[in-house]
């Protein structure tokens, strides 16, 4: 028998070609961070449990401390564990560390394009005008409070038709903060029943969820691979096209009516810039990144909000002595006949504190996103070569407990002081923090207070009859913890 040329050697020989590469790989950067040992091809996957990611690495991070290598397949990272590591990269080196590390599925999706997954010039103009353009808007016939303070009572109305029923709000939350968005970017709100805008916002949420799936997990380890494989992924795939196709369409519309002494939104104002620098070989106003922008802040900034608002209103239903708190300031403060505002935050340090700490334990985006190293570094004794990925996991600043004791238990109180008013903490970072943290957190944070306001002060929460629980744990947890889809009652007051 031809020993030689049996599948099996074949297959060994191969095998012992990939272990002497990886060791002189190895071997070539001695001074990276420790880890555990990866296997060929595969790298931690094994190590790494696909229903909680974050949950692994900080196990990982107990054992070798808190600046470790992992390899995700062929891809090397190396993760930031703990807010003291995470501060020291995000907040006071922030310079050294603007650019987005590759995500195979963000890649696919955005192209290098839009705010999110840029870097270089085009990242740095793109984000200076999204900032610039957001915060402007609003500054006409009505602020974004106003817009938001009409929505909220769109969204009583919606349930005060429930008869204190049970229901699932997640798709009327979705419709509520994708109109503040919508009006922002395209001068336009939907109506809660449009087939089409219902339709858009279901590829947005079942898109978040396959993200974060077993197959979405497998994609950003293997994307070559399972590219060519059926699955959740290619659906994912499908439903953010929808998205871009719907976009897309807009933008015409947009160019057919546009008054470049008057713009009406977002769009327009993009759409004038681009006419502008149309002459600017150089320029970064280009149809790509306009698309890509407004798909960006309209997917960031709708089921993100949407989602955090649903768990903030499921916790509450477990925490009814906490819910009687905030009905209590309502009442103190708001009272029952005028529409809570922005100006009544300062004097609502309890409802504040449960939304940080409501948005801490829900831990959102618990791996936060990746940041690519562009030069060799010194972190901590170890030597971070250039092209490394690092991932700086918020989920373990949210829940470091130097800095939140007993993290793992739900406790407003501790974003109050003695006195009771409200108390930060440098280590809530549910947006991020730094350069690159979210762009819309200001947007975010006005929306969560507004709804939660406006929502408690007409209802009380319930869990539905014969339920003698909610389930707060996660339906998936992966690059996103996406909360269980449930029904609760919003009984009137």
């Amino acid at each position: 028998m031809d020993l030689l040329g049996s599948p099996v050697t074949f297959l060994l020989v191969g095998l012992a070609f990939l272990l002497v590469l990886a060791a002189r790989k190895k071997g070539a950067q001695k001074n990276l961070p420790p880890g555990p040992m990866p296997l060929p091809i595969l790298g931690n996957i094994l190590q790494l449990k696909p229903s909680n990611v974050a949950a692994s690495l900080k196990k990982m991070s107990e054992k070798y401390g808190p600046v470790f290598t992992v390899h995700f397949g062929l891809d090397k990272a190396v993760i930031l564990h703990g807010y003291d590591i995470v501060k020291e990269v995000l907040v006071d080196r922030a310079e050294d560390f603007t650019f987005r590390g590759s995500i195979p599925s963000a890649d696919k999706t955005n192209r290098g394009f839009g705010v999110v997954m840029s870097n270089g010039k085009r990242w740095v103009e793109l984000r200076r005008f999204s900032l610039s353009t957001l915060r402007n808007f609003g500054m006409g016939k009505k602020s974004i409070e106003e817009y938001i303070q009409e929505e909220a009572e769109h969204v009583v109305k919606k349930l005060q038709d429930k008869q204190g029923q049970p229901f699932n709000p997640a798709l009327l939350f979705s419709c509520a903060t994708g109109n503040v968005i919508s009006h922002i970017l395209l001068g336009e709100r939907f109506d809660y029943r449009d087939p089409e805008y219902l339709q858009i916002l279901q590829y947005l949420t079942d898109a978040f969820r396959l993200e974060s799936s077993v197959a979405g997990q497998l994609y950003n380890i293997f994307p070559r691979i399972m590219d060519y494989l059926p699955g959740d992924h290619q659906t994912f795939f499908k439903n953010l096209g929808s998205i871009q196709d719907f976009i897309t369409r807009k933008i015409k519309e947009h160019e057919s009516s546009l008054d470049t002494n008057t713009p009406r939104d977002f769009m327009d104002t993009f759409l004038i810039k681009m006419e502008q620098e149309k002459h600017n070989p150089q320029t970064e106003f280009t149809r790509e990144n306009l698309m890509m922008t407004l798909y960006d802040i309209f997917i960031a900034g709708t089921e993100t909000t949407s989602t955090t608002l649903r768990f903030i209103h499921m916790t509450l239903v477990e925490h009814p002595s906490v819910q009687a708190k905030i009905h209590e300031e309502i009442d103190r403060v708001i009272g029952r006949e005028r529409a809570p505002s922005m100006k009544d935050r300062l004097e609502m340090p309890f409802t504040e504190a449960v939304i940080h700490e409501v948005q801490r334990v829900l831990d959102l985006i618990p791996l936060g996103f990746s940041r690519l190293v562009t030069q060799d570094f010194e972190l901590r004794g170890f030597t971070i070569p250039k092209g490394t990925t690092l991932f700086p996991i918020l989920s373990s600043a949210l829940h470091d407990p130097k800095q939140f004791q007993n993290p793992s238990q739900f406790d407003p109180e501790r974003f109050l002081d003695e006195k009771g008013a409200f108390k930060k903490n440098g280590a809530d970072i549910p947006f991020s923090a730094g350069k690159r943290n979210c762009l819309g957190e200001g947007l975010a944070r006005m929306q969560l207070f507004l709804y939660v306001a406006t929502i408690l002060q007409r209802f009380s929460l319930k869990r539905p009859p014969g339920v003698n629980k909610l389930d707060l744990t996660p339906q998936v947890s992966g690059l996103g913890n996406i909360p269980r889809q449930l029904q609760f009652c919003f009984a009137p007051r």
